[in-house]
């Protein structure tokens, strides 16, 4: 409506211009032809003029034709004369007389024309709605600016979240269930002479379920929740966040007990003093601002500060120490049993077949988040929908984890039979060194049908969730991994860029051995590198690396020892083993995609007709039941995509 108002009184404004604008015009045109006042009494006496128009001290004579139109229009400057009987005097004094020369048609000038009239009217109208919106203008700006001032903090006062909306985080859980009793019964805690936590820093890597505890905190102690998140106080105009954090604490104290949730707090909490934007600069202002808030003059009583990021290690000291974050609790990826129960959580409004087993899918899927696990169960729904299913199934959650982790298959792009059969060998070289590598993951899928950037790709299962990974264990990945351009090299008598993504997984992992794990004989004990991600105001002034040049000539070599080596291994693996490989990429090319129980059989010495015959037999007998031959790939060991060039 206020938009529909401001149209409305620009397009009047336009038009009263616009009048205005024709008026002056229309005067200036028809202003006629200025003479001295003697000419003009001669024109009278004459009966040259046939009407008279007397404006104070401006005559005006205008001569017409016999058919009435305006020939000439004659200015003088005279006596102001007001009305007729001050012409006719005039014109006795003056000797001119109406029985000397005929008298002009007089037009009273107090009558005047409706041009004229309109003329200052508009001018003033004009100047008023002028005055109008600049006032106007003026208001809106300093409007803006209070509401630019305020925090955009959302407040929820009901939530509706619960701690059993959370799964897969039981010590979380724990953490947190002292904050819900402090929230709800503070005095058991201060007759002790305990002091309730001012923050509490959730840390996590993302899709963790940060925000959802901080939500479920809330819920259960059922106090009001403000949540706002950190580049939201951040502006171009200095002091606006500072500005900002006062009000969102003054709010919080009005409404406590309650929680202020900052969400991704190292947008606005970085390290100070790294040497950018200097100590004027608007994020530092609002940081020191919100360490004030947080244990300054001023007490919070009742006020918890919950905060999340999934990176701790460049927020300011200051903001970490006690007093402030009191509690740091660490949210990590959920292990085997975490993701049964988050699947579980995620899957109580979808209908799902009987045959679909939990724990199966949990273990399949290492290293997944309660983000990707609820993105795979939408996915593994949007499936079913598109297939006019009525229930989701294994092969549809499967299906689902495919395409959370590469993309959904391509099987419209055209492959021709030379790309074919070379996917065909480099997936071949990859799962067949994973089956004579000792230390290697279970084979569980092998396809050469394209998937996202992936012209095709082998996945191995693991068995369980380590977190610490052995010498040998990574060795044996090295070699397994440079098993696709090998099977080139043997087969194709080529190489192609398909091994790409191959090549820089092994030099990654072979220097982190070299450099942070103290894998290498030669450098000792040594960590020359670290893991953590480069935040450019800590490394701001540092030296690129410390370490001399000897070292780092020594550390390339040992890096493309361990390369070397590992390709020295499959080489001689494969050639062994060439039979496998010839019959394993026969099968691929024939049927696209294989799974465990045929990577064994050829692994034990089955023909590719013989296995391409069990496959048949197999989907005849399962054709009633399609669960049965579901597969599913594993996050953390994803050993090989070859990647087409693009």
């Amino acid at each position: 409506m206020r938009k529909k108002t401001k149209i409305i009184l620009w397009v009047v404004l336009a038009i009263i211009v616009t009048v205005v604008v024709g008026v002056i015009i229309y005067n200036v045109l028809n202003r006629g032809t200025e003479i001295s006042f003697q000419e003009f009494i001669d024109k009278i006496r004459a009966g040259e003029i046939d009407k008279l128009h007397v404006d104070a001290y401006n005559w005006t004579g205008k001569v017409y034709d016999e058919k009435g139109n305006l020939v000439e229009t004659y200015i003088a400057v005279g006596p102001s004369i007001y009305n007729y009987e001050d012409f006719s005097l005039f014109l006795s004094d003056n000797s001119i007389g109406a029985n000397v020369c005929p008298i002009p048609n007089f037009t009273d000038p107090n009558e005047g024309s409706f041009l004229s009239s309109l003329l200052p009217l508009g001018g003033i109208l004009l100047l008023a709605l002028l005055f109008w919106f600049m006032m106007r203008s003026a208001t809106n700006a300093q409007n803006n600016a209070m509401n630019m001032s305020k925090s955009k903090t959302q407040v929820q006062n009901n939530v509706k979240t619960r701690f059993s909306d959370v799964a897969g985080a039981e010590e979380e859980k724990e953490e947190l269930q002292e904050i819900v009793e402090f929230l709800k019964a503070p005095k058991k805690f201060s007759t002790l002479g305990a002091r309730i936590p001012s923050g509490v820093l959730l840390v996590g890597p993302p899709g963790t379920g940060k925000t959802l505890f901080a939500k479920a905190v809330a819920g259960e102690a059922g106090v009001p929740f403000f949540s706002v998140s950190g580049s939201d106080f951040v502006e171009m105009y200095v002091g606006l966040g500072a500005k900002r954090v006062r009000d969102l604490f003054e709010l919080a104290k009005k409404n406590s007990p309650c929680i202020i949730f900052i969400d991704e707090i190292d947008a606005v909490g970085r390290r100070r003093g790294a040497g950018i934007g200097g100590g004027h600069d608007e994020r530092e202002q609002t940081l020191n601002q919100i360490l004030v808030q947080m244990d300054g003059f001023e007490s919070n009583e009742g006020v918890i500060i919950m905060a999340a990021t999934n990176r701790e290690d460049i927020l300011d000291p200051a903001l970490l120490r006690p007093g402030r974050f009191d509690r740091r609790i660490n949210v990590n990826l959920p292990d085997v049993k975490g993701r049964e129960q988050i699947l579980k959580v995620h899957a109580r409004n979808k209908p799902l077949a009987p045959d679909v087993n939990f724990k199966t899918i949990a273990r399949i899927t290492a290293g997944f988040s309660g983000a990707e696990l609820a993105n795979l169960l939408n996915e593994a729904a949007i499936l079913t929908a598109r297939k006019g299913k009525k229930l989701i199934g294994n092969l549809e959650l499967y299906d689902g984890i495919n395409k959370v982790l590469m993309g959904p298959q391509k099987k419209s792009r055209v492959v021709t039979e030379s790309d074919k059969r070379c996917t065909a060998y480099h997936e071949s070289g990859h799962a067949v060194l994973a089956c004579l590598c000792k230390h290697c993951d279970p084979v569980h899928e092998v396809s050469i049908i394209p998937r996202g950037r992936a012209a095709g790709y082998t996945m191995t299962r693991p068995e369980t969730d380590d977190n610490d990974v052995s010498y040998n264990k990574l060795i044996d990945n090295i070699c397994m991994t440079l098993g696709g351009r090998v099977a080139e090299e043997l087969v194709i008598k080529d190489i192609t860029t398909g091994a790409s993504a191959d090549l820089q997984h092994v030099s990654s992992l072979a220097r982190r051995m070299v450099t942070q794990w103290g894998m290498s004989e030669k450098l000792g004990l040594v960590a020359y590198d670290s893991d953590q991600p480069v935040f450019v105001g800590m490394e701001y002034g540092h030296s690129e690396r410390s370490y001399s040049q000897e070292t780092a000539a020594t550390i390339d070599s040992e890096i493309r020892r361990l390369v070397s080596e590992a390709h020295e291994r499959a080489v001689k693996l494969l050639t062994e083993n060439r039979s496998i490989l010839d019959n394993m990429s026969r099968v691929l090319v024939e049927r696209e995609t294989i799974y465990t129980e045929e990577v064994q059989m050829l692994m034990k010495g089955a023909t590719w007709d013989e296995v391409v015959a069990e496959m048949e037999r197999r989907e005849g007998e399962h054709e009633a039941n399609p669960f049965a031959r579901a597969t599913a790939p594993d996050k953390e060991h994803i050993v090989e995509e070859t990647k087409t060039e693009e």
